[in-house]
């Protein structure tokens, strides 16, 4: 009987799990995104933990979402809070620049002949200049802010895959054997999906939650920014039920990751805090935070009359 040679035969293999992956479609890039090296090595980084510390598995899940917000992601949500501070500062040096600079377009304007479409176009050129000038002087632009979302995203993903893939196997059975008796409480087996809903639920509050109490930092609301509150509404009951079909070990992951983002925006409130993280004293700042979050909140939905 003819036979391929064992190298062909080996090539023939890999080609044929790269067809079938190309054919899964969505779910080849997915799988391949699961068994990824940035996936791998958070893999190894949680058995790590895990045995380093020598927890049972749902408490290694909960301490390395704990350690991972506060060593990685609470130090860029000050830098984000400087930058933000700083940014709320200039408004009104902004403000006297642009009627300063509106004055001196429209005196040219009227010397030069200009149409008003010639006059708004140098304005708001100058304007941008101005403003530029402005961020690279006090080290502010608005960009460096969205840092924090560019590092917390791909972690987060990381982590859940990591997780999915110890859940499921993918990391060989004596992990997954492990998984399965990791857990506590109502959720003893952190592959299975929490029946009982109380981990998705609890994660659906948590999520609403920090999206009202950041919408509450707004004083002057734009409509995009009223859009994108509307939606991460709707992304925090979306998760509810997509939380309550994965694997408890990923649920568990993202409500401690969720409870760790609920208390840094608290802790970041603290004048205190604030302080000690270098964040400059706005105008919108306030002594009594907490005070102030309970009662907006009261008096948003009607908590009390």
């Amino acid at each position: 009987m003819w036979r391929l040679p064992r190298a062909g035969a080996r090539e023939w293999r890999l080609t044929a799990a790269a067809a079938a992956a190309a054919r899964a479609g969505p779910g080849g890039w997915y799988e391949w995104l699961a068994q990824s090296a940035p996936v791998q090595g958070t893999e190894a980084g949680l058995a790590a933990l895990q045995a380093a510390a020598g927890l049972p598995w749902w408490a290694a899940i909960v301490g390395g979402a704990a350690l991972l917000r506060t060593a990685v992601t609470l130090p860029l949500a000050a830098q984000q809070g400087r930058i933000l501070a700083k940014l709320e500062n200039l408004q009104p040096e902004i403000k006297k620049l642009a009627e300063h600079l509106r004055y001196e377009v429209s005196v040219r304007g009227k010397q030069l002949g200009w149409s008003e479409k010639v006059a708004r176009f140098y304005f708001k050129k100058n304007l941008r200049r101005i403003i530029t000038e402005l961020y690279v002087r006090d080290n502010c632009h608005p960009f460096k802010a969205t840092l924090l979302v560019w590092v917390q995203v791909p972690m987060w993903i990381c982590v859940s895959l990591a997780l999915r893939n110890c859940s499921v196997g993918a990391t060989g059975s004596e992990v997954q054997e492990q998984f399965s008796v990791g857990g506590a409480l109502w959720f003893t087996d952190l592959t299975a999906p929490d029946s009982t809903w109380i981990l998705p639920v609890v994660l659906g509050i948590v999520n609403l939650l920090i999206v009202e109490i950041f919408a509450l930092q707004k004083t002057e609301v734009s409509r995009f920014q009223k859009l994108a509150t509307n939606f991460f509404r709707v992304v925090s009951v979306v998760m509810i039920p997509v939380a309550a079909t994965v694997p408890s070990s990923m649920a568990l992951y993202w409500l401690s990751s969720s409870f760790m983002g609920l208390s840094h925006n608290l802790l970041l409130r603290s004048p205190t805090f604030r302080r000690l993280c270098c964040i400059p004293r706005t105008k919108s700042d306030s002594d009594t935070p907490y005070r102030d979050i309970v009662s907006a909140l009261a008096t948003k939905y009607s908590f009390k009359k």
